[in-house]
């Protein structure tokens, strides 16, 4: 059994106070030879964390799951899921621990979670264990969303654990530890649900209400305000992940939390050439979680919610479907409104006319045919509104007329709103990033920092911490990966 340290959080531990029957007490696995390997001092700080004391070796003892912290109440959390379409009913944290939640320094309850800290009663045969490089990923994917502007879950931590990890071959060992304002997943109601106990559900319902959705408490009906919400967070996030050309590549209902952040970075990716039909995820064989089906699937999970809030919102069944049916059926036109004033946005658009769903259109279906890259061209289209076109009509080599033709509408529409054009380009530059992770160097990266180099991924970190501001000597890390490397890539899990 570990020992509890000195205090190095604020902990208030209220999912294992209030939620029992979600979770079973559990410590982690002692570390053979801890070692920090990165450290999140900026979220240290919004924690209300010493960063000083947490580089101590007590700190990473903490840190790789060996040593519990004072005030810690440590649990794996249960829950079911939808995996690619198939319902398991007990998944939960094989791998991870809830530490306990902290109250940061604005007042905001989150939770420090570990991933990779050792076999959980959820494990089904796992290790336990995680890997340096997936747990790179996860940090760096999740700095960079937050650098966007997309809800995420973060990290805090990335520690090497000194012990090996057995997959196709040997890597050594990590651990994470995650920042989330909650770890409340779709699928932990569904575990709820599937238990068929009306108590635990409706404490889960009240509990995720007060933490997530407080305003919906005081809603005629509460549950049905607090589902409404929900699509809502999830309606905004996949939005945000269109508009930068994000792919999740594991959208199960156990990876969609319900406060609206991204979480569970495993075979994620970023898209270069546009294509909506992108898969990067090797167990996706059939393209389920692509990039086009994203909201599709969103809408398709939280179906999979409502199910679970049925015996919540009316005793009549037929009523509580009716209702559930009327707010899930919403999720299309808010998805919409968020994607469409996103790309106006993306284009130096400001107010919405008929014609814009056209030209958004029109423009996709031209990166689509010319296999043009969907970050550079938007990033590039802020030099036309200053006067040069030429970067952004070179992106369309395959046939330059038919973008002069698209832009010739785009232009007549961007000066139909008389703005100044340097104001409009520079609102253009504030939404169309410079420097997203792109997959080669992510690769790069993870495969030095497996190998102990971890400078390529502390300089990728580092341009992905400002991805709107160009600034010199990171041009490499604004150029698509070189021809044909994505048509090869592949992602995976990382368990």
């Amino acid at each position: 059994m570990s020992i509890a340290v000195n205090p190095l959080f604020a902990f208030d531990n209220s999912y294992a106070r209030e939620l029992e029957g979600l979770y079973e007490p559990w410590e982690g696995a002692p570390a053979r030879e801890p070692r920090l390997l990165v450290l999140n001092e900026d979220l240290a700080a919004e924690l209300g964390a010493d960063v000083g004391a947490l580089s101590t070796p007590e700190g990473v003892a903490i840190l790789a799951g060996g040593a519990t912290p004072a005030g810690a109440w440590p649990v794996a959390q249960a829950y079911a899921g939808h995996q690619f379409g198939g319902f398991v009913p007990r998944l939960g944290d094989g791998r991870a621990l809830l530490l306990g939640e902290v109250i940061d320094v604005q007042g905001r309850r989150r939770d420090l979670h570990l991933k990779g800290s050792g076999r959980t009663p959820f494990a089904r045969g796992g290790d336990g264990k995680a890997a340096v490089g997936p747990m790179l990923r996860e940090y760096l994917i999740g700095e960079a969303m937050h650098a966007l502007g997309i809800p995420t879950t973060r990290a805090l931590a990335v520690v090497a654990t000194g012990d090996d990890v057995v997959r196709e071959t040997l890597l050594p060992g990590a651990v994470l530890s995650r920042v989330a304002a909650s770890h409340i997943r779709v699928g932990t109601f569904q575990y709820a649900a599937a238990h068929r106990d009306p108590t635990l559900l409706r404490r889960l319902a009240d509990y995720a209400i007060a933490r997530h959705h407080p305003d919906a408490a005081d809603a005629e009906n509460p549950y049905l305000a607090f589902f409404e919400g929900v699509v809502r967070a999830q309606a905004s996030l996949v939005a945000g992940w269109m508009l930068v050309g994000f792919i999740h590549g594991v959208m199960n209902t156990d990876n969609m939390a319900i406060s609206g952040e991204s979480i569970d970075y495993g075979p994620c990716a970023f898209m270069d050439a546009f294509d909506p039909g992108t898969v990067f995820s090797s167990i996706d064989h059939g393209g389920r979680y692509a990039y086009a089906n994203q909201p599709i699937v969103a809408q398709w999970n939280l179906a999979r919610l409502a199910e679970t809030l049925l015996p919540l919102l009316h005793a009549d069944a037929d009523t509580a479907i009716a209702a559930a049916t009327a707010v899930l059926q919403s999720f299309p036109e808010r998805y919409e409104e968020h994607w469409r004033r996103g790309m106006r946005a993306k284009l130096g658009l400001h107010d919405a006319q008929a014609q814009d769903v056209t030209l958004i259109d029109d423009l996709l279906a031209l990166l689509q045919a010319q296999r043009v890259d969907f970050t550079s061209c938007f990033r590039a289209l802020a030099g036309a509104v200053r006067g040069d076109a030429a970067p952004a009509r070179s992106l369309f080599a395959r046939d330059p007329a038919a973008f002069d033709a698209w832009a010739e509408r785009w232009r007549a529409r961007v000066s139909s709103e008389a703005a100044v054009p340097e104001a409009v380009a520079a609102a253009m530059d504030r939404v169309n990033p410079v420097y997203i992770p792109r997959n080669h160097r992510v690769e790069e990266a993870l495969t030095a920092a497996t190998d102990g180099d971890l400078e390529a991924f502390r300089r990728l970190l580092d341009a992905l911490a400002e991805p709107f501001d160009e600034r010199p000597g990171l041009e490499s890390y604004a150029t698509p990966a070189p021809p044909g490397f994505e048509d090869e890539y592949r992602t995976f899990c990382g368990t």
